[in-house]
């Protein structure tokens, strides 16, 4: 199968990507997202010898690049791993239970309101469609889309438009049908990304996108965001370069996380990107070799 032609994007150190440009395929607003990577993403696969078979992202969160990767078919198929039960509801919902018309259509239908919202906020003993439900609508209403314990809700949001700043029931919608008709292409797995590479780390046929929580260093960015951010760093190094399959992996551009690259004998190329407060900085991309980067730098 031949792969789809590259978009044109212009990919640099400096250069930063639009992300209006890119394909939304995710229903979550999902801090620390990679909708911005996605450019890159397809510059290398396509500089692989050989198109994968697999495409694993061990921790998916909102899925943006797994889910491109999908929709474009670079790779024969992709996993999907996430450990947080209420980002696992949602996908199950979607991909393994073939729930997603109904989670679609309850998008649609929902009166979103404050006391709406309070009322299915604070219902127990869900089903795992109504938990997704649930955790979609907390993800849209949260100030930037977190789900973990003690986020607040939007109070002002765009144009004094509070908890309805994010809600868009049609393109949540038509995001979720699109998901359910590649469904095939798609394998979602509710563990642990860690030790889903090391099973598949004899995998010569299989690239993975590696995008853990940035706890490095002390950092509290990921400790605040998610749910689950216990991660041992330099394990999680240990087993990438273990992989016998590609690989690459983002982190935030700090120098513990340069020097475990270094310790690895990995390649790293700092590249620029706007967070959700629209503030320019660098991440850190990092893989055996990121010659087609800088190629196209």
């Amino acid at each position: 199968m031949n792969q789809p032609p590259l978009f044109s994007e212009v990919t640099s150190s400096d250069h930063i990507v639009n992300v209006a440009s890119v394909p939304h395929r995710s229903p979550f607003r999902y801090a620390g997202g990679k909708t911005w990577l996605v450019p890159r993403i397809r510059r290398w696969l396509a500089s692989l010898p050989t198109r994968p078979v697999e495409f694993i992202e061990p921790f998916a969160g909102g899925a943006i690049v797994g889910l491109t990767v999908a929709f474009e078919q670079l790779s024969d198929h992709v996993t999907l791993i996430e450990l947080d039960d209420q980002v696992a509801a949602v996908w199950k919902t979607i991909i393994e239970d073939n729930e997603g018309e109904w989670l679609a259509d309850q998008i649609r239908s929902f009166e979103l309101s404050s006391e709406n919202v309070q009322a299915l906020l604070g219902r127990n003993n869900l089903s795992r469609r109504e938990q997704a439900l649930q955790t979609l609508i907390k993800n849209r209403v949260n100030r930037g889309g977190i789900l973990a314990p003690g986020a607040g809700k939007l109070k002002h949001g765009e144009s004094g438009k509070g908890i309805a700043s994010r809600w868009y029931p049609e393109t949540l919608r038509k995001r979720i049908l699109n998901i359910t008709s590649i469904r095939d292409r798609l394998t979602f797995v509710h563990g642990d990304g860690l030790k889903i590479l090391r099973q598949n780390i004899h995998r010569t046929d299989t690239v993975f996108f590696i995008d853990p929580p940035y706890t490095a260093a002390g950092k509290r960015a990921g400790s605040r965001l998610y749910t689950h951010n216990d991660l041992n760093h330099e394990e999680l190094f240990a087993a990438a370069t273990a992989l016998a399959g590609d690989f690459l992996m983002t982190y935030d551009n700090n120098e513990t996380i340069r020097s475990l690259a270094n310790y690895f004998g990995l390649d790293t190329q700092a590249v620029a990107m706007k967070n959700t407060h629209h503030a320019k900085q660098t991440e850190l991309l990092i893989g055996r070799d990121l010659s087609w980067l800088r190629q196209a730098i």
